[in-house]
């Protein structure tokens, strides 16, 4: 087999094992939980929780917040999947959580811009570790990519995240922006060939240099973009050499870049790895060693450039809320939020006050396709609310609520008809076991349903 024979120069690969385990059949599930959403109480499920979504396999060791499932669930008929209380996220490339702990002061109010990040894994894993002061830019080039992860970020219901749909190109303009730049590069997806076998077809010798030359191009793009003493993580789902360690010892030709080690525990089974011409740190995970599937990833550190002035400001296109507007606005978050309000067009948007002056440098250079929490549209003296807010961390608490069955909920996701009971007129918030869905609004004689109609559950019941 070509694929195997380009491998077998790798060191601590072993072949017998690796053939053994992709032909298990074996398949890993994973997921990573929403702090700002927690469903788990020290690890279990409350008692109060009549069906649990699914079962525990005990934790994702290098990843705190994050679990093995025994099997896998119908995500899409989880109600809790759509309110955004845990992401689904393959094992080894939690290992980023490492990474960035290990070669960044999370302390401090930090720029990261995760590159390639859809369908948002990494983004949603991201922003549950930096602080609230810091600004997370997630990007796609591929527009159709960057919808997904509006969506997927939208439902984590963070506030300090931008989505932007940008070529890696035009991240050159905000030049020493970034303290942190993650590049999960495209590859020949090779580490992923367990999950998907029929994969194995399209793998080529020639698709793998067309990546490796790819990435290239990916980095010296994006790299004006990394300040001074700036960490990119950069990371595949390839075995292949040329993608990986290569990609290092060209950086290193390239580039003033130095390679940082992480801390491996031994028990994880995780190969730390060298470039050949330079001995730059690389950490594999072989699906035979390691419970998850193939990943590479590697941690370096910018040594030339400068630090952001702050002097590329453009004008920015958000206008404020006049008093009476904000007022209303107001009404919907929660008080203890430190939050600024805009309008862009028709909406109001609410972002972190941290982040107030940081919106004009990014609108200067890209283009923002979602910003901060979009709460909804001024109508008259009312708020049309947004489905963003709903499922927000900014969200009023006392605003009318309707608590769902699991069947309602699902119904209520289908945007399918169905039975309430509540004395409330206007606008309510729906729940399912404490979280928010969406909206509806309660009419004399009907309710209407707001849940967005591109994201409605099409999947029939398993």
């Amino acid at each position: 087999m070509e694929f195997i024979s380009s491998l077998k120069n790798l060191e601590h690969f072993d072949p017998e094992a690796f053939l053994r385990v992709h032909e298990s059949g074996e398949q890993l599930v994973s997921v990573h939980m929403n702090s700002e959403k927690p469903i788990l109480q020290n690890g279990e499920w409350p008692i109060s929780f009549i069906e649990s979504p699914f079962e525990m396999a005990g934790k994702v060791p290098w990843a705190p917040d994050a679990y093995y499932l025994s099997s896998r669930p119908a995500f899409t008929l989880d109600p809790l999947f759509h309110a955004g209380t845990y992401y689904v996220q393959e094992a080894s490339s939690m290992f980023l959580e490492q990474a960035i702990k290990q070669t960044v002061d999370l302390s401090q109010p930090l720029h990261v811009l995760d590159l390639c990040a859809s369908p948002g894994g990494k983004s949603t894993l991201l922003q549950s570790i930096i602080n609230k002061e810091s600004l997370l830019v997630s990007n796609d080039t591929i527009k159709s990519r960057a919808a997904v992860l509006e969506e997927n970020i939208t439902k984590w219901g963070a506030t300090n995240v931008i989505v932007t749909n940008n070529d890696p190109a035009h991240f050159a303009r905000l030049e020493n922006y970034f303290d942190v730049i993650v590049i999960d590069a495209p590859c020949s997806g090779s580490g992923l060939f367990r999950r998907d076998p029929e994969a194995i077809n399209e793998w080529s010798e020639n698709n793998v240099q067309l990546c490796s030359q790819r990435q290239q191009r990916i980095i010296a793009d994006v790299w004006p973009a990394l300040r001074q003493n700036g960490i990119l993580i950069y990371s595949t789902c390839s075995y292949s050499k040329e993608e990986d360690e290569a990609i290092l010892d060209w950086m290193m030709k390239g580039f003033k870049v130095e390679g940082l080690k992480l801390i491996v525990k031994d028990e994880w089974q995780i190969t730390e790895t060298v470039s050949t011409d330079h001995t730059m740190a690389g950490y594999r995970f072989y699906p035979d060693k390691v419970k998850g599937e193939g990943f590479f990833i590697a941690a370096l550190k910018k040594k030339d450039g400068a630090f952001f002035a702050g002097t590329k400001r453009g004008k920015s296109k958000l206008e404020k809320l006049n008093k009476a507007e904000e007022a209303i606005a107001k009404e919907w978050l929660n008080e203890q939020e430190d939050i600024i309000l805009f309008k862009q067009k028709d909406d109001v948007i609410a972002l972190p006050a941290s982040l107030q002056n940081e919106i004009p440098v990014l609108q200067s250079a890209l283009y923002i396709k979602k910003a901060g929490v979009t709460m909804g549209k001024l109508a008259g003296k009312d708020l049309i609310p947004a489905h963003a807010l709903a499922v927000s961390s900014i969200i009023n608490k006392n605003i009318a609520l309707i608590e769902l069955n699991k069947k309602q909920a699902i119904q209520y996701l289908r945007r399918e008809e169905m039975q309430l009971s509540t004395q409330n007129k206007g606008w309510a918030l729906i729940k399912y076991l404490g979280h928010n869905l969406g909206w509806v609004k309660v009419l004399p004689n009907r309710f209407n349903n707001y849940y967005p109609k591109e994201w409605r559950i099409i999947k029939q019941n398993p």
